[in-house]
């Protein structure tokens, strides 16, 4: 599986590096690529990623011992919530920031999506993955969801983003990756990186794929959401 991870790993990179190249999109009316694409992480994360933070819920438990936190329910989704609400928030910072001219927005959104990525890479080679079909399509729904991601962010920086952007996002899921292959962090570590990483994928999903302008294409979305289901069902 090690070697497996780091093939992911690479691919990764490789699609952040190469997104702009790989396949024509475009913002109005959204290519029916990014709505299938927005399908499959959809139903990657309610059919896996969510009931995943089961497991971690327990292991989580364990380590609350009888503070304040011991005493609320879905320790795990608290997270998780956090994370959506911080990757919002910096979005909306972000979003303020550029009304106003301000040339660091760039550098927020790259802070925000470094580390978005790097904790992809992490769990990629952290995590206990089943067999090497559960992380084959831990790869194949993040890695599409990556190209969406790519094109928002080229949207919004154009030029700036392919001279430095994709560069950053393609090194720091490799670094997460590393960290998580050659590192050993406890599970409470890991469990929380996961739930936080749970609620910045629902929010970048939702943001992708939900604004009516975007004039998404639902037949698309429906049979990236149909299909991906049916592999994690079957599997």
């Amino acid at each position: 599986m090690f070697w497996l991870s780091l093939l992911f790993a690479i691919g990764f990179a490789l699609i952040h590096y190469f997104s702009g190249n790989l396949i024509h999109v475009r913002e109005t009316p959204r290519s029916r690529f990014l709505s299938l694409a927005g399908g499959v992480a959809v139903a990657y994360v309610f059919l896996h990623l969510l009931p995943e933070l089961n497991e971690y819920q327990e292991q989580l438990e364990g380590h609350l011992g009888d503070g304040l936190f011991a005493s609320v329910e879905n320790h795990i989704l608290v997270v998780s919530m956090i994370g959506l609400a911080a990757f919002y928030g910096l979005e909306r910072l972000a979003t303020q920031m550029s009304r106003r001219g301000s040339g660091s927005v760039f550098w927020i959104h790259m802070a925000l999506f470094v580390f978005y990525n790097f904790s992809i890479g992490y769990v990629l080679a952290e995590s206990a993955f089943d067999n090497a079909w559960t992380m084959t399509l831990y790869f194949f729904a993040l890695g599409i969801h990556f190209i969406t991601v790519d094109q928002g962010l080229r949207h919004h920086h154009k030029a700036m983003y392919d001279r430095e952007g994709r560069l950053l996002l393609s090194l720091s899921v490799l670094a997460g990756w590393g960290v998580g292959a050659f590192s050993a962090l406890d599970e409470l570590t890991l469990s929380i990186i996961v739930a936080f990483l749970a609620g910045g994928i629902i929010l970048n999903v939702m943001k992708e794929e939900l604004p009516e302008e975007r004039d998404s294409s639902f037949r698309a979305f429906a049979v990236g959401l149909i299909g991906y289901a049916l592999l994690l069902l079957a599997i």
